[in-house]
């Protein structure tokens, strides 16, 4: 099945908006598609894009002219949340404007691809009473095409960590698909301690001793396909928590305090600490070869953003079974 959908989808061109780290592009290319244009207004992440890509991402959408943005096939984008002024008037196209996402939509329009391929936080599906949601769907079909929305978490398929985002999928009108659905969820089979480091020099800095430790009467020795907490430092809040490694990540997060921000702490080889950046790419879906920024707390913060490419990927396989023979 594979190696039809890599045949249906080798000769497509696709365009990476809000591209991040390129989360996107590593899972379409890993089909054979081809990035034709990427766009990310944060510098420190297009410097790290070029080191991975080979080509700078344009900055500030707001300012690009969607007539110079190469004809493509696929629309990838994680553009962020932001609030819809809607009022209730529903007027699709005209109500996005003043959001990011209106500068998707204007490159719909002038650009007609066959696929759009969205993704954002979970709480976008419920937000402003699902009229945010709404507008977007509204949009889409004015613009011409079906809307297909799910939140999926990444548990549910393959990646230890818990992290739900809704995926939109949107189809040209006049490709006349029906067909496409969501990939199914499978059990868990890897846990945070396959994805660790072995070298400990690397790691060791990360390691954290304090008197004001609390751990639990919990036994380390079952795993679990959520966060297994077996203790706290301090007051226990977020960025303050201890988990097994036979359990699930908590959600990676691009913000937050605490000595074990934006990662959590982890109970590994008796002493706790916080992953190390490279361990949440690997948790991200991230290949070994990523060049990731060395400014640790801006790899923090880059990887927080990013989007889970092993659920990308999954969802790509079932875009291309819909495009077969299109």
């Amino acid at each position: 099945m594979i190696d039809i959908i890599r045949k249906t989808l080798q000769g497509y061109t696709f365009i990476d908006l809000f591209a991040g780290l390129g989360g996107f592009r590593l899972a379409l290319e890993s089909f054979g598609a081809r990035c034709v244009y990427s766009n990310e207004w944060d510098i420190p992440v297009q410097k790290v894009y070029a080191e991975n890509f080979g080509d700078t991402p344009e900055g500030d959408i707001t300012k690009v002219d969607e007539y110079s943005i190469p004809d493509h096939d696929i629309l990838c984008a994680g553009f962020p949340c932001q609030a819809f002024s809607i009022s209730g008037k529903q007027r699709g196209f005209e109500d996005s404007r003043g959001t990011l996402f209106f500068d998707v939509a204007r490159i719909v329009k002038a650009k007609k691809p066959k696929v759009v391929f969205l993704e954002n936080v979970k709480n976008f599906a419920t937000h402003d009473n699902g009229r945010t949601l709404d507008v977007v769907r509204r949009t889409m079909e004015e613009l011409g095409y079906t809307f297909y929305q799910r939140v999926l978490n990444s548990v549910d398929y393959g990646v230890p960590q818990k992290r739900e985002r809704i995926y939109m999928i949107c189809f040209r009108n006049d490709l006349n698909i029906d067909n496409f659905s969501y990939p199914k969820p499978f059990k868990l089979k890897r846990h945070v301690e396959d994805f660790l480091l072995d070298d400990e020099d690397v790691v060791k800095h990360l390691y954290v001793s304090r008197p004001d430790t609390y751990m639990s009467d919990i036994k380390d020795d079952k795993y679990s396909d959520k966060p297994i907490r077996l203790g706290t430092v301090n007051k226990g809040g977020q960025g303050e928590r201890i988990y097994s490694t036979k359990g699930i990540a908590v959600t990676l997060s691009a913000y937050g305090g605490g000595v074990f921000a934006k990662t959590g702490g982890y109970l590994i080889n008796g002493k706790t600490r916080r992953l190390h950046p490279r361990e949440c790419a690997r948790i991200m879906g991230f290949p070994d070869t990523y060049k990731i920024c060395s400014n640790a707390n801006q790899a923090y913060k880059q990887f927080g953003n990013s989007v889970v490419i092993d659920v990308l990927q999954l969802i790509t396989e079932q875009i291309g079974l819909s495009l077969e023979g299109k």
